[in-house]
């Protein structure tokens, strides 16, 4: 991959308890952040929104290319994985500060035609301190194609210690969208869905994935330091997925008929 220079995107935002405590009540997590709290991994993504007017929407409901998301000539565009590292805890009720740089960027060519990567390096300030390091992998590729070749999905592994089984709809879809305002059209436009993107159904949110495996990581470890992810294959709001963990710190969420839709490690 070639390095890109570009100028770094900051914002600010206080990091409301309340907005925490409704991702936690959609989660049925039965637990509350006070201020001063520590959040959970991963809950910065509730944060630092970046609002745009309807004009600097693109077709699919997120903002347009330029500035720090570059153009890399494709339409599709969507969050592939990533890697954090927690150094110190992001606590509620405090303002905190996120720098955002292109850390990466590179064409490639895959099975299915062209393919556009870029890593945008993410950090998070708190107190005068670096609270969360994230690398964010975003992957642009081009439309559906209904003709082409059915690609096989890889089959998750079925060796794990935990195993919780989850099931989803358009409902959590809706208010995870709107905790993260996200306004990509697969979490909640099925026509759009279908049609433009040749997905079955609604997709559920990647990162979404990703955070539940993060709490069950938590859960079993007591502390997060490191935590990556990548999507595999995508999960339609209409199937139920397992949650595996196993003790040597990797875990993946399984699609119904067994295929890998996301596989992780924790340290």
């Amino acid at each position: 991959m070639q390095n890109a220079v570009q100028k770094p995107h900051r914002q600010s935002d206080l990091l409301d308890p309340d907005r925490a405590n409704a991702f936690l009540v959609s989660l049925d997590v039965a637990h509350e952040i006070g201020q001063g709290d520590p959040l959970p991994p991963f809950f910065h993504q509730l944060y630092f929104w970046q609002a745009c007017p309807p004009a600097h929407l693109g077709r699919d409901g997120h903002r347009k290319v330029g500035g720090i998301i570059p153009d890399m000539g494709l339409p599709r565009r969507m969050w592939a994985g990533g890697r954090l590292e927690f150094l110190v805890p992001m606590r509620a009720g405090k303002m905190a500060t996120k720098t955002t740089t292109i850390s990466e960027k590179a064409h490639k060519k895959g099975r299915t035609g062209p393919l556009g990567f870029v890593t945008l390096c993410h950090e998070f300030t708190q107190d005068g301190r670096v609270a969360v390091r994230e690398f964010q992998d975003l992957v642009y590729r081009q439309d559906a194609n209904r003709n082409g070749p059915v690609q096989v999905a890889a089959q998750a592994p079925c060796d794990e210690d935990t195993c919780v089984n989850r099931n989803f709809d358009s409902t959590l879809l809706f208010r995870y969208s709107a905790l993260t305002f996200n306004g990509h059209r697969i979490h909640y436009d099925q026509d759009y869905t279908r049609d433009v993107e040749g997905y079955q159904g609604l997709v559920v949110h990647g990162p979404l994935l990703a955070q539940l495996l993060m709490l069950m990581a938590k859960e079993k470890l007591g502390q997060l330091k490191q935590f990556s992810f990548r999507a595999t294959s995508p999960l339609m709001h209409f199937e139920k997925a397992a949650f595996c963990w196993r003790n040597d710190g990797m875990c993946w969420v399984r699609g119904p008929d067994g295929r890998q839709c996301m596989i992780a490690e924790a340290a």
